[in-house]
């Protein structure tokens, strides 16, 4: 929608022209944003992501893409089914995971987000999961990814995202569950890195808090922890169960290198 409202404003481009960051020239058409997942977050972002062939997707960030208005309307999320609930709301937590580790533009207002989000998203998952009809825990999904999105409008996610795209246009795999797949293994690579170990380590205790009590808050304690979310969840917790094979993961490594404005 929002790109779609660019593209019929007055612009002159041609849609390959405004692949990349920061290249939309024009202005759109008016545009309200209304989500009917707690995942993306889009209706505060400056992101649209499409699929460009049969295996391929391309970004375009502009700032005519942030709406000019977003609605929040929980009862529009009351009929996901809870696998979907599931993915799209780790798909927002990693939102906020990767906004408040990135290497670029971190800063406290992206900070703030991204902790308020992680504290809704873990409060409720299992929630609406449990109970699709619970209106103040819809809500409150909504209300994370929405201040997830606005964190990673103003710090860019990374890794998890840059993996999780070849997933998805390659092999069909919804985009939640593809970062749901990809979050537990970038945490541990990204360990061997004390200053996002450090990150991580605020993180543990709002999105695992018993957890964190338990064990400390190592990020190996949120990977675990994320890891038996997904199996508490019932969605796919490795790559064979959404039909990826070990030939084929150099190839996605590959894809994924690709994705320049995120690696």
């Amino acid at each position: 929608a929002k790109l779609t409202a660019f593209m019929a404003g007055d612009t002159k481009q041609s849609i390959q022209e405004v692949y990349g960051v920061g290249k939309t020239v024009g202005r759109r058409l008016p545009l309200v944003q209304v989500p009917t997942t707690a995942g993306t977050g889009s209706e505060v972002t400056d992101i649209s992501v499409i699929t460009t062939g049969v295996a391929e997707k391309k970004g375009v960030v502009g700032g005519q893409l942030y709406a000019d208005y977003a609605v929040l309307d929980g009862d529009l999320t009351l009929s996901l089914p809870p696998k979907v609930s599931a993915a799209t709301g780790i798909d927002a937590m990693v939102h906020a995971i990767e906004a408040y580790t990135s290497k670029f533009k971190k800063n406290v207002l992206s900070d703030v987000l991204a902790r308020e989000a992680l504290k809704l998203l873990s409060e409720n998952i299992r929630l609406v999961c449990e109970d699709g009809q619970n209106r103040e825990a819809r809500g409150g999904m909504l209300l994370g990814s929405l201040y997830a999105g606005m964190a990673f409008a103003n710090s860019p996610c990374a890794a998890v995202h840059a993996l999780a795209y070849p997933i998805g246009s390659h092999f069909h795999v919804p985009h939640g569950l593809s970062n749901s797949l990809m979050l537990p293994h970038v945490l541990r690579f990204n360990r061997g890195e004390p200053k996002a170990a450090e990150m991580y380590k605020d993180l543990t205790p709002i999105v695992f808090p018993k957890e964190a009590g338990l064990k400390g808050t190592d990020v190996s304690v949120m990977a675990d922890g994320f890891s038996q979310l997904s199996l508490d969840l019932n969605i796919p917790v490795n790559l064979g169960q959404v039909g990826i094979q070990e030939k084929d993961l150099e190839f996605l490594a590959s894809e994924a290198m690709k994705v320049d404005r995120l690696m």
